[in-house]
C-alpha cells in the first residue's frame, strides 16, 4: 500500500510539473501556450524590423488561410509591438521527451570566383539542372505524400535513382552554368544553396538552388570527425573553418571526403541574392531555415541562443523563410547570417543550444 501511495505521489509530481502539450494544424510540434512576458527580451528586440521582415514574408506566404488576415493587418500598421501582441499567441516548442532545448546552426551566402569560360584556373563546373533528371510530384495521386518529391532518371521504362555526387563530378556532357576555381568552396555552395560568384571583370552574379539529384544528404563533417581528421583530438576544429584548413593541407583526400555525401545540387542564375524556400530574398540575422513538419514557412519565430564567436546572447524575433536537408528536428533551426566574411565566420562555427517560440495568428 505504501509503495502504491509513493508511486502515485511521484506520478502526480512529475505530471503536474510537465507542460500540457498543445497542437496546431499542419504541425507535429509539441507546444505550450505562454505569455509574451515569458519570452526573454521580447520587448527589448527591434520589433519594427521584425515587422518589416514579416511583411516581406506575407508577399509569398503559402498558407493563405492562416496568414491572410494577419498579413492584411500587418500592412496597415507601423506599431510593431502592438501588432504582434494583439494578433498572435506565443507557443514554446518542446521535444517529445519534454525538454525545451534544441540545436541552432548557422548558414551564410558564400562568395566564389568564377568564369563563364573554362580556363586553367576556373575548371570546376557549376551545373544547371540536367535534361535527364526527372522530378515527380506525387501529391496529386497521393496527397499524404505532398511533402515528398521523387527524383531520378529513366532506364528503359523504369525510374531509377539519379547519379551520386562522385559520378556527377566526373561528367562533362551536362549543361554548365559557369566554372569556379575551388572545388571545396563549390561544395560549400551546395550546402548553403545559394551564393555569389565574382567574374574576372569584377561583376558579381547571384546563383541559387534549382534542383537536387534526389540522393540522401550525408554530413561530411560527421565523417571527418569519425575518421579523426578534425575534432578536439586533432589540430583542426570541428567547424567549417577547420574543415577548409584540413582540405588545404590534404588535397589528395578532398574527393574521398566530398563524395561521402552523395547529394548534389544544381544551380541557376538569379536576379536577387540568397532566396529561401518561401521565395523571398533572405534578410541577414532575421530569417531562419526550419523543419516544416514543426514550423510552417512564414511563421514568426522568437529565438533564444547565442553568437558562437562573441558568446553574446541572441534573443530576437525572426521569420521562418527557408528549409534545408540537414535541418530536421523538433527544436531545430538554421540562422541566416548574410553575405560577408564575418557571416561565414559566425555561420561556420555556429552549433549552439537554443529555445524556440512560434507566434501563431489568433
Amino acid at each position: 500500500m505504501k509503495i502504491f501511495i509513493f508511486t502515485t505521489i511521484l506520478i502526480a509530481i512529475f505530471t503536474g510539473c510537465a507542460p500540457k502539450f498543445e497542437k496546431i494544424d499542419n504541425s507535429k510540434a509539441n507546444l505550450e501556450k505562454v505569455s509574451f512576458d515569458e519570452i526573454k527580451d521580447f520587448e527589448k528586440d527591434d520589433l519594427s524590423l521584425a515587422l518589416d521582415v514579416f511583411k516581406k514574408a506575407c508577399e509569398k506566404s503559402s498558407r493563405k488561410e492562416l496568414f491572410e488576415e494577419v498579413c492584411l493587418k500587418a500592412n496597415e500598421t507601423t506599431k510593431a509591438k502592438e501588432f504582434f501582441v494583439n494578433n498572435f499567441t506565443p507557443y514554446k516548442l518542446y521535444n517529445s521527451d519534454g525538454s525545451d532545448k534544441g540545436t541552432i546552426t548557422g548558414y551564410y551566402e558564400p562568395l566564389l570566383y568564377g568564369s563563364f569560360t573554362k580556363t586553367e584556373r576556373f575548371k570546376y563546373p557549376v551545373y544547371k539542372v540536367p535534361d535527364d533528371l526527372i522530378t515527380i510530384d506525387l501529391r496529386s495521386i497521393y496527397p499524404q505524400l505532398k511533402k515528398f518529391t521523387l527524383r531520378g532518371k529513366l532506364e528503359g521504362k523504369r525510374v531509377v535513382p539519379y547519379k551520386a555526387r562522385g559520378e556527377i563530378s566526373k561528367t562533362e556532357n551536362q549543361d554548365i552554368l559557369l566554372y569556379v576555381d575551388d572545388k571545396v568552396e563549390l561544395y560549400f555552395l551546395h550546402i548553403q544553396g545559394s551564393g555569389k560568384v565574382q567574374l574576372p571583370n569584377g561583376d558579381i552574379i547571384n546563383v541559387g538552388y534549382a534542383n537536387q539529384n534526389g540522393q540522401k544528404y550525408n554530413s561530411i563533417g560527421k565523417y571527418m570527425i569519425n575518421k579523426g581528421y578534425i575534432g578536439s583530438k586533432t589540430d583542426y576544429s570541428a567547424s567549417v573553418q577547420g574543415m577548409k584548413k584540413w582540405f588545404e593541407d590534404h588535397p589528395l583526400k578532398v574527393d574521398e571526403v566530398l563524395n561521402k555525401n552523395p547529394s548534389y545540387v544544381f544551380f541557376e542564375k538569379r536576379n536577387q541574392g540568397a532566396t529561401g524556400s518561401l521565395g523571398t530574398e533572405l534578410i541577414p540575422q532575421r530569417n531562419l531555415a526550419v523543419d516544416t513538419r514543426y514550423i510552417q514557412l512564414g511563421m514568426p519565430v522568437f529565438i533564444n541562443t547565442k553568437n558562437p564567436v562573441t558568446n553574446e546572447e541572441i534573443n530576437q524575433l525572426m521569420v521562418a523563410a527557408d528549409t534545408g536537408g540537414a535541418i530536421k528536428g523538433e527544436i531545430r533551426a538554421d540562422f541566416f547570417w548574410g553575405f560577408s566574411h564575418e557571416a561565414e565566420e559566425y555561420a561556420g562555427r555556429m552549433k549552439e543550444v537554443g529555445e524556440l517560440y512560434i507566434l501563431v495568428p489568433n
